[in-house]
């Protein structure tokens, strides 16, 4: 099933329900997401939000319908062999690694060779190599986002589902993040 790690093309959810034991939380949701762009889901708390992004990750499995990237259906696929990586408003970094085996932890784990490299490449994409060394309760939220950032996008996910990581910045911040995001 490693041939899910190649689908390319938009996301596009058809017809996605998830319903839990005696709570509704997404009704027949179908959208199309063009490959490339930025798309932002809102609504109020509690709406089905973050249930949605676990569906696309294959961290939650619909009820009924079905999760594609282009052709590919991943409705029943693992949460490893969807090209998706998502980036938690916690950031759920290792406090016990450095930031620079954080963001190689991913790569390592598919036995990746040159895995230190492309944690290198992805901590130069988010402005981090200089903290590379410190581990992640040396770094301010901003730069703790940042790096969960670089871990997500070192496995040059098809899909990249950010869940509220901003929500604990302040304003200031979260409007730099959005643009470094944008920029990315």
């Amino acid at each position: 099933m490693a041939g899910f790690r190649g689908a390319q093309g938009n996301l596009r959810l058809e017809n996605v329900t998830k319903e839990f034991t005696d709570f509704l939380a997404v009704d027949d949701l179908s959208l199309e997401v063009p490959r490339g762009s930025f798309f932002a889901l809102l609504g109020p708390s509690g709406c089905g939000k973050t249930t949605t992004l676990r569906m696309v990750a294959g961290l939650e499995q619909p009820t009924t319908g079905r999760v594609f990237i282009g052709d590919t259906d991943l409705t029943g696929s693992r949460p490893y062999e969807r090209p998706v990586n998502t980036v938690f408003q916690s950031y759920a970094l290792f406090p016990h690694l450095t930031i620079r085996e954080n963001v190689a932890f991913g790569p390592k784990r598919r036995k990746q060779k040159d895995a230190l490299k492309l944690a290198d490449e992805a901590l130069e994409l988010v402005q981090m190599t200089q903290f590379a060394g410190r581990k992640p309760a040396q770094l301010s939220g901003g730069q703790q986002q940042r790096v969960a950032c670089a871990r997500a996008l070192v496995n040059h996910p098809e899909v990249l589902l950010l869940d509220e990581p901003l929500g604990a910045l302040d304003l200031k911040l979260r409007r730099e993040m959005q643009v470094e995001l944008k920029r990315i």
